[in-house]
């Protein structure tokens, strides 16, 4: 299917609640309670290099953008 028979097929569902209620019931993304996904960038949305730690919730490339605002120092 296109992005234009897409948005073609939701426009005719929208106009049938009860079928597009069923739809969005079988078809829409699932809640994860585990694994990466789960845990994304408060900023970006990234998953990957995520720091959880102390609560801070960014991915890396963010944590370096904002780590002497929060009160990080770098020691070398």
């Amino acid at each position: 299917m296109t992005v234009s028979s897409y948005k073609k097929m939701f426009k005719q569902l929208r106009a049938k609640p009860v079928k597009f209620a069923r739809y969005m019931k079988h078809n829409k993304i699932k809640q994860r309670d585990y694994g990466s996904q789960t845990k994304v960038c408060m900023r970006c949305r990234n998953t990957k290099g995520f720091i959880a730690k102390y609560g801070i919730n960014l991915c890396r490339k963010c944590f370096r953008d904002v780590a002497t605002k929060i009160g990080f120092k770098k020691y070398s």
